[in-house]
């Protein structure tokens, strides 16, 4: 019973505030549609209507006097620069040069030949040997080393005879095979060879050439 008290006087108490409410709202609409409308009433009667007059136009200002006249110099004269004539330049002229003519330079010729030698002076009398001539070179010429070696051959010699008939220039011809033995055979020939010169047609001694074989054979 007391919650249903309570129910009802919240559905009453809810009512009456919507109730002011509402009053207030229609109070407040008719205030201030009421004072609008004497705002504007006194507004529209306070206006007073006036012509506005238009300003005259400012009166127009005289347009200047005209410039006085100026004299226009005439523009000075120019006088055009001489014309200078020019020639036009000469082509250069070409000497031709003379081509000297070719040196011609002769060929020496080749020099000449030696003469030839003179002929041998024609041998009158041969030259001949002064004593025995199979003593000029023995075994007593044996070259000791040669003679330990048993070395043997024959040698042939050449040399020459001067005018005063000794023995010059020899050399072998043909060797034995043992230098020593050759060595041997021209040494003794020098040294123990004498010989009479050869004369030519005159009679005059003149220088002559021999040969000879040496056999080289050691003595049993």
């Amino acid at each position: 019973m007391a919650y249903a008290d309570k129910q009802g006087l919240s559905g009453s108490k809810i009512a009456s505030i919507v109730i002011v409410i509402l009053i207030h709202a229609l109070l407040g609409y008719a205030f201030v549609t009421g004072l609008a409308f004497n705002v504007i009433k006194k507004v529209a009667t306070d206006l007073k209507t006036f012509d506005v007059q238009e300003e005259p136009p400012p009166p127009e200002e005289p347009p200047p006097p005209p410039p006085p006249d100026q004299q226009v110099e005439p523009p000075p004269v120019v006088t055009p620069p001489p014309i200078v004539q020019t020639q036009a330049p000469q082509a250069p002229v070409i000497q031709q040069v003379p081509t000297p003519p070719p040196v011609f330079v002769p060929t020496p010729a080749p020099p000449a030949p030696p003469p030839p030698p003179p002929p041998p002076p024609q041998v009158s009398k041969a030259a001949g040997p002064r004593g025995d001539p199979s003593r000029f070179v023995t075994t007593d010429d044996y070259p000791s080393r040669a003679l330990r070696e048993g070395a043997e051959g024959t040698t042939r010699i050449t040399w020459d005879i001067n005018t005063e008939g000794r023995v010059e220039n020899c050399r072998t011809s043909s060797s034995s095979g043992n230098a020593e033995l050759d060595e041997a055979a021209c040494r003794a020939m020098t040294r123990k060879g004498r010989f009479s010169p050869a004369l030519d047609q005159n009679g005059n001694p003149i220088r002559s050439s021999q040969s000879r074989n040496v056999r080289w054979q050691i003595p049993k």
